[in-house]
Protein backbone atom coordinates (compact mmCIF):
# COMPACT_ATOMS: atom_id res chain seq x y z
CA UNK A 1 0.00 0.00 0.00
CA UNK A 2 1.09 3.66 -0.91
CA UNK A 3 2.04 5.43 1.90
CA UNK A 4 0.15 8.91 2.02
CA UNK A 5 2.26 11.92 2.39
CA UNK A 6 2.36 13.67 5.79
CA UNK A 7 -0.82 15.07 6.70
CA UNK A 8 -2.53 14.05 3.52
CA UNK A 9 -3.11 11.61 0.93
CA UNK A 10 -0.91 9.66 -1.41
CA UNK A 11 0.25 11.22 -4.58
CA UNK A 12 -1.85 9.11 -7.33
CA UNK A 13 -1.25 11.61 -10.60
CA UNK A 14 -0.67 15.34 -11.58
CA UNK A 15 -3.55 16.70 -9.52
CA UNK A 16 -2.13 15.54 -6.28
CA UNK A 17 1.38 16.31 -7.13
CA UNK A 18 0.31 19.90 -8.09
CA UNK A 19 -1.03 20.14 -4.77
CA UNK A 20 1.81 18.56 -3.06
CA UNK A 21 4.54 20.34 -4.39
CA UNK A 22 3.11 23.63 -6.33
CA UNK A 23 5.67 22.73 -9.58
CA UNK A 24 4.40 24.94 -12.50
CA UNK A 25 2.07 23.35 -15.29
CA UNK A 26 4.67 22.86 -17.83
CA UNK A 27 7.01 20.84 -15.47
CA UNK A 28 3.38 18.77 -14.73
CA UNK A 29 3.32 18.16 -18.62
CA UNK A 30 6.80 17.23 -18.61
CA UNK A 31 5.92 14.85 -15.95
CA UNK A 32 3.14 13.03 -17.99
CA UNK A 33 5.47 12.75 -20.94
CA UNK A 34 7.74 11.34 -18.48
CA UNK A 35 5.57 8.89 -17.12
CA UNK A 36 3.88 7.81 -20.50
CA UNK A 37 7.94 7.19 -21.40
CA UNK A 38 8.49 4.97 -18.55
CA UNK A 39 5.53 2.75 -19.12
CA UNK A 40 6.65 2.34 -22.66
CA UNK A 41 10.01 1.76 -22.30
CA UNK A 42 9.47 -0.65 -18.77
CA UNK A 43 8.05 -3.62 -21.34
CA UNK A 44 11.29 -3.89 -22.80
CA UNK A 45 13.93 -2.46 -20.32
CA UNK A 46 13.52 -3.03 -15.98
CA UNK A 47 13.52 0.85 -15.12
CA UNK A 48 11.29 0.29 -11.96
CA UNK A 49 10.18 -2.46 -9.56
CA UNK A 50 6.87 -3.81 -11.51
CA UNK A 51 5.15 -3.80 -8.41
CA UNK A 52 5.30 0.19 -8.31
CA UNK A 53 4.57 1.15 -11.93
CA UNK A 54 1.23 2.26 -10.75
CA UNK A 55 1.93 4.21 -8.12
CA UNK A 56 4.67 6.28 -10.12
CA UNK A 57 3.65 9.89 -9.05
CA UNK A 58 4.19 8.74 -5.16
CA UNK A 59 6.97 6.40 -5.42
CA UNK A 60 9.00 7.78 -8.08
CA UNK A 61 7.96 11.45 -8.87
CA UNK A 62 7.05 12.72 -5.48
CA UNK A 63 9.80 10.43 -3.72
CA UNK A 64 12.21 12.61 -5.97
CA UNK A 65 10.70 15.84 -6.14
CA UNK A 66 11.25 15.97 -2.49
CA UNK A 67 14.88 16.07 -2.72
CA UNK A 68 14.32 19.28 -4.08
CA UNK A 69 13.81 21.68 -1.52
CA UNK A 70 17.89 20.25 -0.02
CA UNK A 71 19.80 21.09 -2.83
CA UNK A 72 21.34 24.18 -1.72
CA UNK A 73 20.53 27.28 -3.44
CA UNK A 74 24.13 28.25 -4.52
CA UNK A 75 24.54 24.34 -6.14
CA UNK A 76 25.59 25.12 -10.17
CA UNK A 77 26.23 21.32 -10.66
CA UNK A 78 24.42 17.92 -9.34
CA UNK A 79 25.46 14.55 -10.17
CA UNK A 80 22.70 11.73 -9.90
CA UNK A 81 24.51 8.34 -9.77
CA UNK A 82 23.20 5.25 -10.21
CA UNK A 83 20.08 6.94 -12.06
CA UNK A 84 18.31 3.79 -13.33
CA UNK A 85 14.79 5.05 -14.93
CA UNK A 86 16.05 8.87 -13.63
CA UNK A 87 15.20 9.14 -9.78
CA UNK A 88 15.56 11.42 -8.62
CA UNK A 89 18.17 13.45 -11.31
CA UNK A 90 15.56 13.87 -14.10
CA UNK A 91 12.71 14.82 -11.87
CA UNK A 92 15.37 17.32 -10.45
CA UNK A 93 16.68 18.45 -13.90
CA UNK A 94 12.78 18.62 -14.87
CA UNK A 95 12.40 21.47 -11.71
CA UNK A 96 15.47 23.34 -12.19
CA UNK A 97 14.15 23.53 -16.13
CA UNK A 98 11.54 25.29 -14.29
CA UNK A 99 13.71 28.19 -12.51
CA UNK A 100 16.81 28.77 -15.55
CA UNK A 101 18.21 31.74 -13.38
CA UNK A 102 19.62 29.39 -11.75
CA UNK A 103 21.58 27.88 -14.49
CA UNK A 104 22.70 24.28 -12.37
CA UNK A 105 23.92 21.59 -14.89
CA UNK A 106 22.29 18.22 -14.12
CA UNK A 107 24.45 14.72 -15.00
CA UNK A 108 22.88 11.43 -14.88
CA UNK A 109 25.34 8.09 -14.29
CA UNK A 110 24.06 5.48 -15.59
CA UNK A 111 26.14 2.47 -16.42
CA UNK A 112 23.39 0.44 -18.08
CA UNK A 113 23.11 1.21 -21.54
CA UNK A 114 19.66 0.35 -22.08
CA UNK A 115 19.00 2.34 -19.19
CA UNK A 116 21.14 5.22 -20.18
CA UNK A 117 19.13 5.27 -23.46
CA UNK A 118 16.15 5.64 -22.19
CA UNK A 119 17.46 8.54 -20.32
CA UNK A 120 18.84 10.09 -23.46
CA UNK A 121 15.43 9.68 -25.23
CA UNK A 122 13.27 10.59 -22.49
CA UNK A 123 15.62 13.70 -21.75
CA UNK A 124 14.96 14.72 -25.51
CA UNK A 125 11.73 14.33 -25.74
CA UNK A 126 11.65 16.55 -22.32
CA UNK A 127 13.87 19.09 -24.08
CA UNK A 128 15.55 19.18 -21.04
CA UNK A 129 19.00 20.12 -21.24
CA UNK A 130 20.76 17.29 -19.16
CA UNK A 131 24.17 15.15 -19.33
CA UNK A 132 24.55 11.46 -19.69
CA UNK A 133 27.28 9.58 -18.99
CA UNK A 134 27.32 5.67 -19.66
CA UNK A 135 30.21 4.92 -17.52
CA UNK A 136 30.95 3.16 -14.19
CA UNK A 137 31.02 6.15 -11.71
CA UNK A 138 34.29 4.66 -10.76
CA UNK A 139 35.54 5.30 -14.11
CA UNK A 140 37.97 7.64 -14.60
CA UNK A 141 36.22 9.79 -17.41
CA UNK A 142 33.52 9.90 -14.86
CA UNK A 143 35.72 11.55 -12.34
CA UNK A 144 37.54 13.51 -14.06
CA UNK A 145 34.58 14.81 -15.58
CA UNK A 146 32.78 15.25 -12.25
CA UNK A 147 35.32 16.42 -9.88
CA UNK A 148 34.21 19.01 -7.39
CA UNK A 149 30.57 18.76 -8.61
CA UNK A 150 28.29 20.89 -5.84
CA UNK A 151 25.45 18.42 -4.91
CA UNK A 152 25.75 14.46 -5.57
CA UNK A 153 22.30 12.80 -5.18
CA UNK A 154 21.61 8.81 -4.91
CA UNK A 155 18.43 6.86 -4.34
CA UNK A 156 18.41 3.32 -3.35
CA UNK A 157 21.57 2.98 -5.08
CA UNK A 158 23.84 1.34 -2.29
CA UNK A 159 24.74 1.11 1.80
CA UNK A 160 26.23 4.51 2.25
CA UNK A 161 29.76 2.77 3.26
CA UNK A 162 30.13 1.99 -0.73
CA UNK A 163 28.02 4.96 -2.02
CA UNK A 164 30.84 7.03 0.24
CA UNK A 165 33.78 5.03 -1.66
CA UNK A 166 32.22 6.08 -5.04
CA UNK A 167 31.28 9.32 -4.41
CA UNK A 168 34.05 10.73 -2.27
CA UNK A 169 36.58 11.11 -5.57
CA UNK A 170 34.22 13.58 -6.80
CA UNK A 171 33.55 15.79 -3.57
CA UNK A 172 34.95 18.64 -3.11
CA UNK A 173 35.32 20.29 0.22
CA UNK A 174 31.86 22.23 -0.31
CA UNK A 175 30.11 19.30 -2.12
CA UNK A 176 26.68 18.00 -0.57
CA UNK A 177 25.62 14.43 -0.96
CA UNK A 178 21.94 14.54 -0.44
CA UNK A 179 21.01 10.34 -0.63
CA UNK A 180 17.24 8.56 -0.42
CA UNK A 181 17.31 6.27 2.45
CA UNK A 182 15.68 3.27 4.18
CA UNK A 183 14.97 2.12 7.72
CA UNK A 184 18.20 1.10 7.74
CA UNK A 185 20.23 4.47 7.60
CA UNK A 186 21.44 4.93 10.72
CA UNK A 187 23.56 1.04 11.16
CA UNK A 188 24.69 2.26 7.96
CA UNK A 189 25.52 6.05 9.11
CA UNK A 190 27.54 4.02 12.12
CA UNK A 191 29.15 1.59 9.90
CA UNK A 192 30.07 4.26 7.67
CA UNK A 193 32.28 6.05 10.84
CA UNK A 194 34.61 3.15 10.70
CA UNK A 195 36.65 4.49 7.76
CA UNK A 196 34.67 8.05 6.77
CA UNK A 197 34.75 10.94 8.39
CA UNK A 198 31.25 13.64 7.79
CA UNK A 199 28.42 15.16 9.22
CA UNK A 200 24.78 13.90 8.34
CA UNK A 201 21.98 15.58 8.71
CA UNK A 202 18.67 13.04 8.45
CA UNK A 203 15.15 14.06 7.09
CA UNK A 204 12.06 12.37 7.42
CA UNK A 205 10.90 10.92 3.58
CA UNK A 206 7.34 12.46 3.19
CA UNK A 207 6.58 9.29 0.55
CA UNK A 208 7.63 6.67 2.96
CA UNK A 209 7.13 6.15 6.82
CA UNK A 210 10.73 4.14 6.70
CA UNK A 211 12.47 6.60 4.66
CA UNK A 212 14.68 8.99 5.34
CA UNK A 213 16.75 11.46 3.35
CA UNK A 214 20.32 12.10 4.61
CA UNK A 215 22.32 15.25 3.79
CA UNK A 216 26.03 14.88 4.15
CA UNK A 217 28.70 17.10 4.35
CA UNK A 218 32.30 17.14 4.75
CA UNK A 219 32.78 13.55 3.59
CA UNK A 220 36.37 12.49 3.94
CA UNK A 221 38.55 8.90 4.69
CA UNK A 222 40.00 9.22 8.37
CA UNK A 223 43.03 8.61 7.26
CA UNK A 224 42.80 12.65 6.39
CA UNK A 225 40.91 13.68 9.18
Amino acid sequence: MTPPLEGGRPITGPEDFSAAFGWSDEALERLKTYESALRQWQKAVNLVAPRTLDEIWHRHFADSAQVAALVPETTRSIADLGSGGGFPGLVLAIFLAGQPERHVAVTLVESDGRKAAFLRETARRLEIPVEILSTRIESNATVSRLVGVDTVTARAFAPLSRLFNLAAPLFAAETVGVFLKGESVVREIDEARARWSFDVDLHQSVTDPSGKIAVVRRLRPKTEA
